[in-house]
């Protein structure tokens, strides 16, 4: 496995696993704790979460205010634009974020730490997104920053995202409740 710190955000990693074709199809390791531990994602996960989308389904941008989660989030199948944005106010990163396609075929993964919010859209006509959380889901501390921010200025590959009726009408990085 590879583990590379994004070129943005450094807390972001980026895991590309070591895949092993045959005539069969394929194998490969998609988390092993100490090769993760060795790359810098020392964390205990507890939940895992698996997503269904269609194509210009846009999900985000999510994180808890208590009990923040860290995600490895990965595609099964198909392809989407996934991003992170840094939301701690005492980082020189604060409001920065970064972006990255993630495949069925790429096979690459990336780990989102704790108050990073998140978000991802469909590129193909349908795609199967699974994550696994370092915290348990928390609806009373969930909160959303709106996709079209211009203050973040995230360079979505879709112009007309379908949305949630929550993700509709979330709020902006300057007027959002964030973690402490």
């Amino acid at each position: 496995m590879k583990f590379t710190p994004s070129p943005i955000l450094p807390e972001v990693i980026i895991i590309e696993p070591d895949v092993f074709p045959d005539e069969r199809g394929y194998f490969m390791e998609t988390y092993h704790q100490e090769k993760f531990s060795g790359g810098g994602i020392d964390m205990r996960f507890v939940q895992d979460n698996q997503s269904l989308s269609e194509r210009g389904t846009l999900r985000g941008l999510h994180y808890q205010i208590k009990r923040p989660q860290g995600k490895l989030v990965r595609v099964l199948y198909g392809e989407v634009f996934d991003v992170s944005v840094d939301i701690r106010r005492s980082s020189p990163h604060f409001g920065k974020w970064f972006g990255i396609t993630l495949s069925g075929d790429n096979k690459k993964a990336v780990y989102i730490p704790p108050n990073f919010a998140h978000g991802f859209c469909v590129l193909t006509d349908t795609a199967e997104f699974f994550y696994k959380c370092t915290d348990f889901y928390q609806p009373d501390y969930e909160r959303a920053i709106r996709w079209d921010d211009q203050d973040l200025a995230i360079d979505w590959p879709i112009r007309d995202p379908i949305l949630s009726e929550r993700d509709a009408a979330c709020s902006f990085l300057r007027d959002a409740e964030l973690p402490a």
